[in-house]
């Protein structure tokens, strides 16, 4: 009898013994929640940690306000010290986002939830679970930035980020500012990249392919075929700065359109004037060049128009901003070099006394394209800074064609002052009387000029005839050039006698003795 006693008694203490290693074995016990229960089954889907299997999920519900689905997860006991405040659950399903590819394994294993633990020490068991899987696992080396643009542009959760077209970074995250002027993105640059990420780096957009046309043809640039299609960033410090310390980690950056905009000189000085043009300012845009000597030393702010009542005409003043800084001299051999003045009155004084001024410029004859040159004008009136206005006035010339507009104007008034239709009577009056003056030549001077040539032609005919050598003229010429020379032959022999015999003048010719 006590034997049969004996077996439901040891039967108790194996069920108490079993129902005790249940419950010191049972692992915690954690609620999550999703705002979809998809991929979620009660008993089937698994958490996994580093692809292990370290839990299932016991239950799916509905929240109390039908907002949230609530997942209930039974884990194993050793998955204890991963349930940290900072511990992140989503549903791993097959996804698409940023160019990347994952959860592939799922359309055949069925989805489930996966895991990554954080750094923290602080215990927790309820958990909002992430809609799309984290870009960077926790313990990854590297570090984080944060970057503030005016869009998103064609950007995505996972989007690269290149330096020198290595890619070395994703875009972690990113929001709308609380105002909607703008958004900000969290990336993650993975060590030992983030090193090169310093105070002056600049990022900007790398989507598309960029053109350029200049003086060597055209130029194409893009960071890589995957920019191309879904977006991307890129970022690079400017060489004279690049010295400079790290960023630390969650420093801001602002974001650029473009490469162009990025490396563009960031000038610490501006200056802010109005140059006020009394000719079409079409092909002039917000952010055109200010030009000084084929350096670009501004760029335009804002254009608007104005109306003088006192002269009753419009003028389009054009809001600028220098950087004064730009109007630096560096001599060679290590020579000083620095701005003409620290004084901003008198630096633009001292430009405008010299004749300095502001023109429209065409800078693409292609599009049209107009920018800001300020240039030396020594015949330009005199002109001084209107001080009084805000921003102060700087003084304008009229542009190229402008000036060649005005010049034919001035041209074609006083063309106009010529009295072009009297001289044109004058002139008619004066071929009438040339036709009368003809007429009376031909009545009267022709005939007796006919006479005239026709004894002329006489004469010359006697003369002609005369001058024949059968002529009686010619022949009695010939004799008497004949007898000159025997009287010239006479006279020579004369001229020797007397030369011989000088006495002969006094005494005469003596005869011969024989």
């Amino acid at each position: 009898m006590q034997v049969v006693w004996l077996v439901p008694l040891v039967a108790v203490l194996i069920g108490g013994w079993l129902a005790v290693k249940a419950i010191l074995e049972q692992g915690p016990t954690v609620t999550i929640s999703f705002e979809t229960g998809e991929g979620l089954d009660a008993g089937k889907t698994k958490l996994k940690f580093k692809n292990v299997d370290i839990g299932v999920v016991k239950s799916v519900t509905l929240s109390g306000d039908h907002r949230k689905v609530i997942a209930t997860a039974e884990l194993a006991k050793d998955a204890t010290g991963l349930l940290v405040d900072d511990t992140r659950f989503w549903v791993v399903r097959p996804r698409i986002s940023g160019g990347t590819v994952s959860g592939i394994g799922t359309l055949l294993s069925g989805s489930f939830i996966g895991m990554d633990v954080g750094a923290s020490t602080k215990s927790r068991r309820d958990y909002t679970g992430l809609e799309s899987p984290p870009v960077i696992a926790t313990g990854v080396p590297g570090r984080q930035f944060v970057l503030k643009g005016d869009d998103m542009g064609s950007l995505d959760v996972g989007s690269p980020i290149y330096y020198r077209r290595l890619q070395v970074g994703h875009v972690t995250s990113y929001q709308l500012d609380a105002n909607g002027k703008g958004v900000t993105m969290n990336i993650f640059i993975d060590a030992p990249y983030d090193k090169y990420v310093k105070e002056d780096t600049r990022f900007w957009h790398a989507s598309g392919i960029d053109v350029s046309l200049d003086t060597s043809g055209v130029k194409v640039n893009t960071e890589s075929l995957v920019s191309i299609l879904i977006g991307g960033l890129a970022f690079q410090t400017p060489d004279e700065t690049a010295d400079q310390p790290e960023a630390n980690a969650n420093t801001d950056f602002a974001l650029f359109r473009e490469r162009a905009e990025a490396m563009a000189q960031h000038d610490r000085i501006v200056d802010e004037y109005v140059f006020n043009f009394r000719q079409s300012v079409r092909g002039l845009t917000v952010g055109a060049p200010v030009d000084f000597l084929g350096i670009v030393v501004g760029e335009v702010a804002a254009i608007h128009t104005r109306f003088d009542p006192a002269t009753r005409s419009f003028s389009i003043p054009v809001e600028i901003k220098l950087f004064p800084e730009r109007f630096t001299s560096h001599y060679a051999s290590g020579g000083a070099g620095g701005r003409v003045t620290n004084d901003r009155r008198q630096l633009a004084q001292w430009l405008v006394d010299h004749g300095m001024r502001a023109q429209l410029r065409t800078g693409n004859l292609l599009t049209g394209q107009l920018y800001v040159a300020l240039d030396f004008f020594p015949n330009a009136p005199k002109a001084k800074m209107d001080w009084s206005a805000n921003p102060p006035e700087f003084p304008t010339v009229p542009g190229g064609l402008q000036s060649l507009q005005d010049s034919v104007t001035t041209l074609l008034a006083k063309l106009n002052k010529i009295p072009f239709e009297g001289i044109g009577n004058d002139a008619h009056q004066t071929l009438r009387d040339a036709d009368a003056l003809l007429k009376q030549l031909d009545a009267d001077v022709a005939p007796q000029a006919t006479q005239t040539l026709a004894a002329a032609k006489a004469a010359l005919d006697s003369a002609n005839n005369m001058l024949q050598p059968d002529s009686a003229v010619v022949q009695n010429t010939g004799d008497a050039m004949k007898e000159l020379a025997r009287t010239a032959a006479a006279f020579r022999t004369l001229a020797d006698y007397l030369e011989r015999h000088p006495e002969a003048l006094i005494r005469g010719k003596q005869e011969d003795k024989k």
